[in-house]
């Protein structure tokens, strides 16, 4: 007899695999690049807002401008040179042409200078390039450019600041926002440095105030650089010293306006 052998026969079991499909990704919008126009109307905004908060000492919506300025990919040092500078110099304008209160210009001050503090952390930092300044104001930029920073204030006696400066040894001190009548006074104490000569490299910068209006005076008064802003100040400090214009002393030059008469020309608008 045949016997059948019976086959066996193996089930397989189907394997299954799910696949999750991946999310649908929206395609990110790119920003419009704004043209030369478009980028002065805003900026000519951002200024005008901050300028009224300040004015109106607003501390919320002053720092909210600055803040809106940093989100829309405004690096720090640009909004310290293209906001923070030019409302300082225009809030001292206004106060000098009496169109803001006292009040005014003390609120104004006070919140731009916390505003700077909190600021100062999101300056970028350069490796030290081994100098030394010894400065009235604008102290952020040059520390973010890797110099070291002494900072005094306006109640500093030139004696105190003839020794402060003797022993520091800076390679530059700026004065910044001397007015008219302080012109005189800063002329004796840049005669007091030179005629001491205890830092024969240390360059003197002036900016800013009476330096401002009365062309020339810096030259005059017996400067060795001066700058119209903050950026131009860093930059002009941190050049090579072939490169920096030698100043052109106007003294016992014919067809040239005397000292007196410059800081008259520049208090003439004050005082009429």
């Amino acid at each position: 007899m045949e016997t059948r052998k019976k086959s066996k026969t193996k089930t397989v079991k189907a394997k299954t695999v799910t696949v999750k499909a991946a999310p649908k990704t929206k395609k990110k919008k790119r920003k419009k690049k704004l043209n030369a126009g478009e980028t002065e109307m805003l900026k000519k905004n951002v200024l005008e807002r901050y300028l009224k908060a300040l004015l109106d000492g607003d501390r919320v919506a002053s720092r909210s401008v600055i803040e809106e300025a940093l989100q829309c990919g405004v690096p720090a040092n640009t909004v310290y040179s293209d906001i923070i500078w030019p409302i300082m110099i225009e809030i001292e304008k206004l106060e000098k042409e009496d169109k803001i209160s006292s009040v005014q210009e003390a609120l104004a001050t006070r919140i731009n200078r916390s505003i700077v503090d909190q600021l100062q952390n999101k300056l970028p930092r350069k490796a030290s390039v081994s100098k030394k300044v010894v400065i009235y104001s604008i102290t952020d930029l040059f520390e973010s450019s890797g110099w070291e920073v002494r900072y005094v204030g306006s109640g500093v006696t030139r004696d105190d600041l003839v020794e402060f400066t003797n022993s520091y040894s800076p390679d530059l001190l700026l004065i910044y926002g001397m007015q008219a009548d302080k012109a005189p006074a800063t002329r004796q104490l840049i005669d007091s440095l030179k005629n001491i000569n205890a830092c024969p490299d240390m360059k003197i910068m002036l900016s800013g105030g009476i330096f401002d209006r009365a062309e020339g005076l810096w030259e005059e008064i017996g400067a060795d650089m001066y700058a119209e802003t903050a950026a131009q100040a860093v930059q002009i400090a941190s050049a090579d010293e072939a490169d920096i214009p030698k100043p052109q002393r106007t003294i016992n030059r014919r067809k040239k306006k005397s000292t007196m008469d410059k800081i008259a020309e520049a208090l003439e608008p004050v005082l009429s």
